[in-house]
């Protein structure tokens, strides 16, 4: 990429994320691991294996926000993505997850943000 193509990138995505509420970018952060999923079923054994990956780096992620203490969210609610997280970590790391469910968790978590 050329430092003008770049800088012509990084603008767009700063106009990008100026459209999107916090909430909606989180979304798209779900649906683009969800995608990346939906598309190693036919990409073979390395998108799969990256696919995981990355939703893997997600649900770690998500995991961490919510057992932090200083999230807002109610314990209750907390708990509740908690639990999530880690059936989707667990199912991302056996040996023939079912993408199946990590892309539903994925979807019903978009869902949810773009509320």
């Amino acid at each position: 990429m050329t430092p003008e193509t770049e800088t012509q990138a990084n603008r767009g995505a700063a106009a990008y994320r100026r459209r999107l509420s916090t909430r909606q970018m989180e979304a798209e952060v779900f649906a683009r691991a969800n995608r990346a999923i939906r598309e190693s079923r036919d990409g073979g054994p390395l998108a799969r294996a990256r696919a995981l990956a990355d939703n893997r780096r997600l649900w770690d992620a998500v995991q961490g926000a919510v057992i932090d203490p200083t999230n807002a969210l109610p314990a209750e609610l907390r708990a509740s993505i908690a639990g999530v997280a880690i059936a989707v970590l667990r199912e991302c790391g056996r040996e023939e997850p079912d993408l199946g469910f990590v892309a539903e968790m994925n979807d019903h978590f978009a869902a949810a943000l773009w509320r």
